[in-house]
């Protein structure tokens, strides 16, 4: 049997699951995904994630946090009850925080003391933290490397982005997520190069589901939706660049992420 996998990042409290979640879980254990870390995207879902976790404890465990898009949303008592769920041992990591003024959702002033307030958290209550940055990495590294010292550990999930950009991540010792994305030929081709540059014990797997369905998936599903069962592709995918076998990779990978969020190996 295969290595079991962890997928580091799937956001199993999207709406796109509400009709076949625990279908979607079953399929991923029979694809050897043995857990998935459910994305808290703000206090609702991470709500709901810690719920899913509770139904499906051992299998499931969670971020919480508030997203950039919804950074505006962070004010009066928000941070209060955050810490509240950060105390709950199935809450792993503190997240999905970060900036994105690719969409710009939210102002950027919000954004960078929503982040900033997400990081102290991080740094008061010893919980990793699961980074998103798009089109910001200036500020956000400026930020980041304010608490960096003070933080147990970070990833920065769905890397995208350039070798310049790595490599400030990894000079600050940041885990690096890889999706579906580095499948696609038309984004994310450079990611193929860009991996080798990881280190060994720095780098973990993630599909983002629902989003980022690989491009290379055959056959595609009609609905276009991914899910943890994907992530063994994506293993595959990312062992070829790297001239590894898949089966060695699902074990550094999942090594690595037992000691990033704190969870048994095997």
């Amino acid at each position: 049997m295969p290595p079991a996998l962890i997928d580091i990042g799937a956001n199993l409290t999207h709406d796109s699951f509400n009709t076949d979640r625990e279908a979607v879980i079953s399929r991923a254990r029979a694809a050897g995904v043995s857990r998935c870390i459910v994305t808290g995207s703000d206090l609702e879902h991470s709500r709901k994630a810690l719920e899913f976790c509770q139904r499906w404890p051992h299998m499931l465990y969670c971020t919480a946090g508030t997203h950039p898009h919804h950074a505006g949303e962070f004010a009066g008592d928000a941070p209060a009850h955050l810490r509240e769920l950060l105390h709950n041992p199935a809450v792993v990591a503190v997240g999905e925080c970060g900036l994105d003024y690719f969409r710009n959702f939210s102002p950027h002033e919000a954004q960078l003391g929503c982040f900033e307030a997400q990081l102290q958290l991080a740094a008061e209550t010893r919980k990793p933290v699961f980074l998103h940055q798009r089109d910001a990495h200036s500020e956000f590294m400026t930020l980041l490397k304010r608490y960096r010292a003070e933080l147990s550990c970070a990833v920065l999930h769905c890397f995208t982005g350039t070798q310049a950009e790595l490599q400030d991540c990894l000079s600050m010792d940041l885990y690096i997520g890889i999706t579906g994305w580095i499948c696609d030929e038309r984004r994310g081709s450079h990611l193929r190069t860009l991996v080798k540059l990881i280190p060994d014990n720095r780098l973990m797997l993630e599909t983002d589901a629902p989003y980022l369905l690989p491009r290379d998936i055959r056959p595609r599903p009609a609905h276009h939706r991914n899910e943890p069962m994907y992530l063994r592709h994506i293993c595959q995918v990312v062992a070829g660049c790297l001239d590894k076998t898949a089966d060695q990779l699902a074990e550094e990978t999942t090594a690595n992420a037992c000691r990033f969020f704190g969870l048994q190996s095997g």
